[in-house]
């Protein structure tokens, strides 16, 4: 993994951790159901640009190499993930 990515990566997965405590709270604390999804949604998008920098990090160190010696295989994982991507 390239380091300044890796180094993003954990970055955002703390302030992502400290959501979900605050989201937790949240919900223990009965507050208002609106509050509590915008949260929620603001994790998921935390979350959603995680996923960007990890397949950012994919092409950049992984595919290259798959695509020279396993050109099948990198393929077949491509399309699985646009195909879950198509699902969000």
């Amino acid at each position: 993994m390239e380091k300044e990515l890796k180094r993003k990566i954990l970055k955002r997965l703390n302030i992502v951790r400290g959501q979900l405590d605050g989201l937790k709270k949240m919900i223990e604390n009965e507050k208002y159901c609106i509050d509590i999804l915008i949260q929620s949604m603001a994790i998921k998008n935390a979350l959603s640009g995680i996923e960007d920098l990890i397949l950012e990090n994919h092409f950049r160190t992984c595919a290259p190499k798959n695509f020279k010696n396993k050109k099948e295989v990198a393929i077949k994982e491509l399309l699985k993930i646009f195909k879950l991507a198509k699902r969000k």
